[in-house]
C-alpha cells in the first residue's frame, strides 16, 4: 500500500506575502474604520439629521464589538477570530436591545451608548488581563 502525501498549494494556504496588506495599508484601513464608526456614533448621539448616519452609525453598532472581541480573541488565526468576533458582535447588540426592551429603557442614542459601554469595558478587561500576564513576578501560563 502507498500513502500520498497532501500538496500543500491548495486553496487553504495563506495568500502569498505580495497579496497581504503592508502595515502602513493595515493602519489606514484600521484608522479609516474607526473614523466610520466614531462619526456614525456622534451623528446618532447628537442627533444630526444625515442620509450617513443610518450606515455609520450600523458600522459602530457592528464594528466596536466586533473589535473588542477579536482583541480578546487574539491567539486565534485570523479567520476564525473574525467570524467568532462577527457572531459575537451580533449577539452582544441583540443582548442590548434585548435588556433595553424588557427594561422599558429602548432609545436608539442609548442603544449606541449601552453598545459603547460594553466594548469599552471588554477592551478594558483585556487591557487589565494583559497588564496582569506581564507583571513582574507574575507566571507565564
Amino acid at each position: 500500500m502507498h500513502t500520498k502525501t497532501i500538496a500543500r498549494h491548495g486553496s487553504h494556504d495563506a495568500p502569498p506575502p505580495g497579496d497581504r496588506p503592508t502595515g502602513a495599508t493595515a493602519a489606514l484601513l484600521a484608522g479609516v474604520g474607526t473614523g466610520i464608526g466614531v462619526m456614525g456614533a456622534v451623528l446618532a448621539l447628537a442627533g444630526i439629521a444625515s442620509p450617513l448616519r443610518a450606515p455609520f452609525t450600523l458600522f459602530f453598532l457592528l464594528m466596536a464589538p466586533a473589535a473588542a472581541l477579536a482583541t480578546a480573541l487574539g491567539r486565534m488565526d485570523p479567520p476564525g477570530r473574525a467570524v467568532a468576533a462577527g457572531a459575537g458582535a451580533l449577539a452582544i447588540d441583540l443582548l442590548v436591545a434585548q435588556a433595553m426592551l424588557a427594561l422599558h429603557l429602548w432609545s436608539p442614542r442609548g442603544g449606541v451608548v449601552a453598545v459603547a459601554a460594553v466594548s469599552g469595558a471588554l477592551l478594558l478587561a483585556v487591557a487589565v488581563r494583559r497588564r496582569a500576564g506581564r507583571a513582574p513576578g507574575s507566571r507565564a501560563g
